[in-house]
Parts: structure tokens; C-alpha cells; sequence
């Protein structure tokens, strides 16, 4: 069977994975410079300091011979995978929420502040993407959502969540919607377990999925499926399903960015199978690329099997999310002013990292 990319050699490859520590080895070098690898997650184990981050970077990209894209989960709160040799704490999103009750300007502020220094440090060192934000709305029953969503309300969370784009835009890194179309109103985590949540498509449109549907791919580039399954639309969950991807999302939102799959090595991914049967759903059901973590073995047992089916449009959307702009070095970017001024205004504030 052929692992050739049937979308050109240059291009990003459909299946991203990660590393296991600090450096790389032979092995992983020889996983990254796999055709239809188009990318690396990077996580907490990943980090030792500044320079050893930007050396781990630099070294996967020397790994392929194709460009690869960098992503990192780094929101903010709870969920920052860097924290220590000069990166900023971010404020949990929900933090930011709360500001909105007072000020709305001042939380816009403050989310487009947080974005732009988390994106322009996370640049600094090499890295082209974090997956943020969460658009999941704060039912106050996720216990993995929690203080990761921006607000229950989907108008506020849209605001600020236009505002989250506009601050990693400025940086040169795109956002991430994430989970569509929503995961914020069950109570079971995807990692460890199935949700399910039993509202109709309606009710789900008209709350946790509106958000999308005012951003769009303009502001929202990309966007990650939930892990959940919504009975009322379909039984499989909205990452696998052809009914969530591509008649709501797709048409319904006319939405034209890219889709990620959650990772493929959670809990509630075991419904479509094992790990070619998981990446397969995903890939028909209309994600654009799919995440294998924390298991080597999986991700080289796809690589072995796998079969790069995606169109030139897929291909496409897939290479628009690499940066445009070129990165600021971590020296060059501590003299700028617009990223002093907005780290000095979110350390003024005081809120909760």
C-alpha cells in the first residue's frame, strides 16, 4: 500500500504527532520525515528551558524534508505547557470572562493582550501554533472544560474569542476553535471516557455551535472537533461524523478552514476502532488532519498503512495554517513595544495564570 502524499511532496502531511522528550531520536527523526507526517504536537514533557525548546523546534524541522507544523495546547489557566525561563503566565480564559460583567472593552483588551504574548513567545522559540481558543460554553457540569471556556454566554464567548484570534494573528500564528460544536455541557471527560450529550441539533446550533457559525474561517482558521456523541444528530462522535463535518459544518456554516481531529488515542476515540480505523473515520468524515499523541507504536503503525486520500482543497487549507509572518527572536521581541506594554497590562491586572 502506498504512503506516498498524494498532494505534493511539499506539502503538510495529514497526521501530526509528538515527541517523547527533550531531544530527538533517531527513531522520531526518521517518523517526522515520514510523507504524510505534516506535523508535531509539543507537551510539558518537551520543555527544559527556553534554548532547549528552540533547539528541540529546529531540530524537527531539520527532521523532513517537507514542512511540518509546530502546535503546542497552550491556552492559558490551567492549560500552558511552557511556564517557566521567561514565558508568561496567561491567564486562564475564564478569568478574562469575568472581567466582561464590568468592562467588555477591557476583557477584549485583555484577551487579544494574553493571545499576542502567548503566540509571540511561543513563536520566539519556534513553534507555529497553539490550539486555542476554547469556544465550549461554562455550563459549570465539564470538569475538563471548566476554567478553560470564556463565558456561558455565546455572544461573550464569540467577542472574546474574536478578540483571542486578533491577538495570535498579530503574532503570526492562526487560532483554533475548539470543541465543535461543543463540549462545555457534559460532564464525562473525553480523555477517560464517552460522552454523550442527548440536545437536539437546534438546541445545540442555536448555543455552543453558534460561535462558529459568527466567527467563521476568517477568524477561526481552524477548527477541532469534539469527542462526544450527540444521539439526536448521530451516534458516531462529531469527529468522525460526516453529519457534523460536513453537512453542519461544511454547509450548514459554510465553514472552509481546517478541521483537526481531537487526539486519536482518547478514550472516546475507541468507538471507531483501532488507530488506522480511528484516522480513517476521521479523514472521511472530513477532518484535514488527524492527531496520534503519547503512542509512538500507533503512530507508526498508521504511517505503515496509511494512504494519503486528501483532495487538493484539504491539501490547501492544510498549508494556509503555516505563519506568514516571520518570527521575532526571543531577544528582538523583549525590546518591542507592543509586546511589553500588553505583558505589563495583563501582569497589572492580576489575573489567576
Amino acid at each position: 500500500m502506498s504512503n506516498g502524499n498524494a498532494s505534493g511532496s511539499r506539502d503538510l502531511g495529514p497526521v501530526i504527532v509528538d515527541v517523547e522528550g527533550l531531544v530527538l531520536s533517531p527513531q522520531e527523526k526518521q517518523r517526522l520525515n515520514h510523507p504524510l507526517v505534516g506535523g508535531v504536537i509539543l507537551f510539558a514533557r518537551n520543555f527544559k528551558n527556553r534554548q532547549q525548546l528552540a533547539t528541540l523546534c529546529q531540530d524537527i524541522k531539520r527532521a523532513s524534508a517537507k514542512p511540518l507544523l509546530i502546535a503546542v495546547d497552550h491556552e492559558g489557566g490551567r492549560v500552558q505547557r511552557f511556564r517557566d525561563d521567561g514565558f508568561t503566565a496567561i491567564p486562564g480564559m475564564a478569568d478574562i470572562g469575568k472581567v466582561w460583567a464590568q468592562d467588555p472593552h477591557k476583557a477584549r483588551r485583555l484577551a487579544a493582550d494574553a493571545a499576542y504574548v502567548m503566540a509571540a513567545e511561543l513563536r520566539a522559540c519556534g513553534l507555529d501554533m497553539t490550539f486555542a481558543p476554547v469556544l465550549d460554553l461554562d455550563y459549570g457540569v465539564s470538569q475538563v472544560i471548566g476554567s478553560r471556556a470564556l463565558h456561558q454566554d455565546p455572544e461573550v464567548v464569540t467577542a472574546l474569542a474574536w478578540s483571542v484570534s486578533y491577538g495570535l494573528r498579530l503574532a503570526g500564528m492562526a487560532a483554533c476553535g475548539k470543541h465543535f460544536p461543543g463540549h462545555g455541557a457534559v460532564r464525562e471527560d473525553s480523555h477517560t471516557a464517552i460522552p454523550r450529550d442527548g440536545r437536539t441539533l437546534d438546541e445545540i446550533l442555536a448555543q455552543d455551535a453558534a460561535p462558529y457559525r459568527w466567527l467563521g474561517d476568517l477568524v477561526l482558521p481552524a477548527v477541532m472537533p469534539a469527542h462526544v456523541i450527540y444521539p439526536a444528530v448521530d451516534d458516531q462522535p462529531a469527529g468522525f461524523s460526516k453529519r457534523w463535518l460536513q453537512q453542519v459544518l461544511r454547509q450548514q456554516l459554510a465553514y472552509e478552514g481546517v478541521v483537526f481531529s481531537d487526539d486519536l488515542t482518547m478514550e472516546a476515540a475507541a468507538v471507531a476502532g483501532d488507530i488506522q480505523d480511528r484516522s480513517r473515520a476521521a479523514l472521511e468524515a472530513g477532518c484535514d488532519m488527524v492527531l496520534v499523541c503519547n503512542r509512538p507504536d500507533l503512530a507508526d503503525a498508521l504511517l505503515s498503512q496509511l494512504t494519503d486520500c486528501s483532495s487538493a482543497a484539504s491539501a490547501a487549507r492544510r498549508q494556509r495554517l503555516l505563519p506568514q509572518l516571520p518570527a521575532l527572536s526571543w531577544e528582538a521581541l523583549q525590546q518591542t513595544s507592543s509586546y511589553r506594554h500588553a505583558r505589563a497590562r495583563l501582569q497589572s491586572e492580576k489575573l489567576s495564570g
